[in-house]
């Protein structure tokens, strides 16, 4: 190492000791909901007797997207104009990204930066109220983040937002963390678990949930060996103290223990709720979605259908205890997080209304239940899926497919699926193809090489579904291109290279070469020096997550192999011994099957908008949605991957960002058709929020861009219609 690595370690140790990542949480339960059973919120005293707030993440607590204002509707939208914009400030790297569902409350707009700072602004013009820096206050940070909470509490008004491993709680008004609350204003939320919480590898990234005094949340946890546990915890709004929790890798004596090795729970992680909580607060239920066990991609160390990964749980929001649960993939292999909060919604079925509640996949399916018993609202078949691929591998004999509503994107990819762009690009594409095994679904994991499609992001993402009550419309927007799964035999011994390929090879490929996540490391000692390696390994940053967790030498020895990974006398270190670590496979990397130009390789559309009609079971119209810039208008009408979710109302209005190409539209809810858009500063990777304030109705949304390679940016933009209007 250079003679500056024990400045270098002084430097780390004093800036990371507090672990990674903001998170930022949403709910808010100061109000009885004007239809609890849909999650609907109040509307708000504001300006005028008709305006209406967005106070929890994503509109509601039933995680609908929905909004009554109807002022903005097809008569007018295409007036609607940008009126104000807010500036983050500088970004710190050019993947930063702003996913942040702003809250509105009493005319206050609270939102989250690149840099996880929290903001309040006044929601009319902009106006910077306060700003505070959970780093500045001790936490560190990564680049996403996608909301708060408010809770009215008797003194006044909290903001609840997590960072790194820690709950803060601010003063609404002033943004000062409330010193009573845990310690001097945060509390830890890595207490409380089984193992894996040395480091700073359990953050919160998506809103929890308000129940009277309780905020519900889950969280995000390492999806390699060594990895926390992701049980879920219900922590006290006045003192910051945990109530309860529940093990998703269950104890001794618990439900669901069977389904995995004798006191797994010491030694496995995952099974984490990192997109989003949804309540129903006149059941007092909540619902949370569940992530995979670790390693994602290599089970033979966790044989059994590893409950309550995978798995929607509804839990009794007062104690913590399980009503009922339903396994989406049993021993998950492929990555298949449950991408997003579940959606209150109503169906009718047989004359009857009954009150549903609906979640998405990234397989490009949506299942169905009734919310108070978990029963299915269409039938559910376990159908028989391929065996093991390699030796070693435990895979499960059948998996869950919906009757309906049918999927929203497509199944299956073979060779006849390649786009047409002439005998070169199909000579290139059968090449890289070769070997693979393909259409089915399910296929395992393999050293030749498994098809996924859709891919390891989806299918339906983060963002969310949006329900509207008076179409019975569900409307996902959902991305389509594939994805090739592969295993390696890991190298012998502890070795840099075995540690390179646990920590960095799925983002950034088995030899350096970037994946469609991660970029290439090759020739990385041309651009960056060892300082800034040694600190972004250690630190994270932009989507790539802080390695805190490590032993200093690990960092140093990991630092000194990307700079020479050739030079063997540079490249001997040892792993620090986690269970599983002596796994025979690993995964070589998340491989997108994209071009040269960063376009899927598939036929189009390679994003699609759908709207489904839940209570018949059926699509009512899916349309390709957005457009790849590089392909300078060839690309109109194929659709583009897409990130973040849409906002309807009651003017007849689906609003949605998401697109690389840097635009927000409106579409018509009953038909799809496309009736406005606008140029945004950077690709608005993030859901919008509506309001109104003093009578006028207003679309907040957040321009972060960071994703599929775009610029990064640091605005919200708010748009309405003329004053005049």
């Amino acid at each position: 190492m250079h003679s500056d690595s024990k400045l270098l370690l002084a430097l780390v140790c004093a800036l990371a000791v507090s672990g990674v990542a903001i998170a930022c949480l949403g709910g808010d339960a100061s109000k009885p909901g004007a239809a609890a059973s849909s999650g609907a919120a109040p509307a708000a005293k504001v300006g005028t007797a008709t305006d209406w707030e967005w106070r929890d993440y994503l509109g509601d607590p039933g995680r609908t997207h929905h909004s009554p204002l109807a002022q903005i509707d097809r008569t007018n939208v295409a007036k609607l104009a940008p009126v104000w914009t807010y500036d983050t400030g500088p970004l710190d790297s050019a993947l930063a990204q702003i996913q942040s569902n702003p809250i509105v409350v009493d005319g206050v707009l609270y939102g989250t930066t690149s840099r996880s700072q929290v903001f309040a602004l006044d929601a009319a013009t902009g106006e910077e109220r306060w700003r505070f820096d959970p780093i500045a206050n001790g936490s560190a940070a990564q680049g996403h983040n996608r909301g708060l909470v408010h809770w009215q509490a008797p003194e006044g008004g909290r903001i609840l937002a997590a960072c790194g491993q820690d709950l803060w709680a601010l003063d609404a008004k002033t943004g000062i963390a409330i010193a009573s609350f845990g310690r001097n204003g945060k509390t830890d939320l890595r207490a409380g678990l089984a193992h894996g919480t040395t480091g700073g590898d359990v953050t919160s990234p998506t809103p929890g949930a308000i129940y009277e005094n309780l905020l519900i949340l889950g969280t995000k946890v390492g999806e390699t060996d060594g990895a926390a546990p992701g049980d879920i915890r219900a922590y006290d709004l006045v003192t910051g103290e945990m109530r309860w929790i529940f093990h998703t890798i269950p104890r001794r004596g618990e439900l669901g223990e069977e389904t995995w090795p004798k006191d797994a729970w010491q030694t496995r992680g995952g099974a984490n709720s990192w997109s989003g909580v949804t309540l129903d607060r006149e059941r007092g239920l909540v619902f949370l979605p569940t992530g995979s066990a670790t390693p994602d991609f290599w089970g033979g160390d966790r044989a059994g259908a590893n409950l309550f990964a995978n798995s929607l749980l509804a839990l009794d929001a007062k104690t913590g205890r399980r009503v009922w649960h339903f396994q989406f993939v049993h021993h998950d292999l492929w990555d298949r997080d449950l991408p997003a909060p579940p959606t209150l919604v109503t169906v009718e079925r047989d004359g009857l209304q009954i009150d549903a509640v609906a979640q998405t996949t990234k397989a490009g399916y949506v299942f169905v239940f009734e919310r108070a018993t978990g029963k299915p609202v269409f039938p559910i078949e376990e159908r028989p899926v391929p065996g093991a691929l390699v030796e070693g591998q435990y895979v499960s004999k059948t998996q869950p497919f919906p009757t309906a509503p049918p999927p929203y994107t497509r199944q299956r990819f073979d060779l006849s699926w390649l786009d047409d762009r002439g005998d070169e690009f199909r000579k290139t594409q059968l090449a890289r193809l070769e070997g693979v095994r393909m259409g089915e679904d399910y296929i395992p994991p393999s050293l030749e090489g498994s098809m996924m499609f859709p891919a390891f992001d989806g299918g339906a993402e983060w963002g969310g579904a949006a329900w509207d009550p008076e179409t019975g419309l569900l409307y996902v927007n959902a991305n389509e291109l594939p994805a090739i799964l592969r295993l390696m035999e890991r190298p012998k011994g502890f070795n840099p290279r075995g540690l390179y390929l646990e920590k960095c090879g799925l983002c950034h490929g088995p030899n350096l070469e970037g994946t469609g996540v991660g970029p290439s490391l090759v020739g990385l000692a041309q651009r960056r020096n060892v300082v800034e390696i040694y600190t972004m390994i250690a630190l994270g940053g932009g989507r790539m997550p802080s390695f805190v967790d490590l032993p200093l030498p690990l960092i140093e020895r990991l630092t000194a192999y990307l700079l020479q990974p050739d030079d063997p006398s540079k490249a001997m270190a040892e792993l620090d011994g986690r269970p599983g670590a002596d796994s025979r496979y690993v995964s070589s990397g998340y491989v997108y099957l994209r071009d040269d130009e960063g376009i899927p390789i598939n036929e189009p559309p390679w994003g699609t908008l759908s709207a489904i009609d839940l209570s018949a079971g059926k699509i009512r119209w899916r349309i390709p949605f957005g457009e790849y810039p590089q392909l300078a208008g060839a690309g109109r009408g194929k659709g583009s991957e897409n990130y973040g979710g849409a906002v309807v109302t009651d003017g007849g209005l689906l609003f949605i960002a998401a697109t690389p190409d840097a635009k927000i539209r409106a579409f018509d809810k009953r038909t799809g058709e496309e009736v406005w858009q606008a140029e945004l500063p950077a690709s608005g990777f993030a859901t919008p929020s509506t309001y109104s304030v003093n009578g006028r109705q207003f679309i907040v949304v957040a321009a972060g861009g960071g994703k599929l390679g775009r610029p990064s940016g640091s605005k919200f933009v708010a748009f309405a219609l003329p004053a005049s209007d």
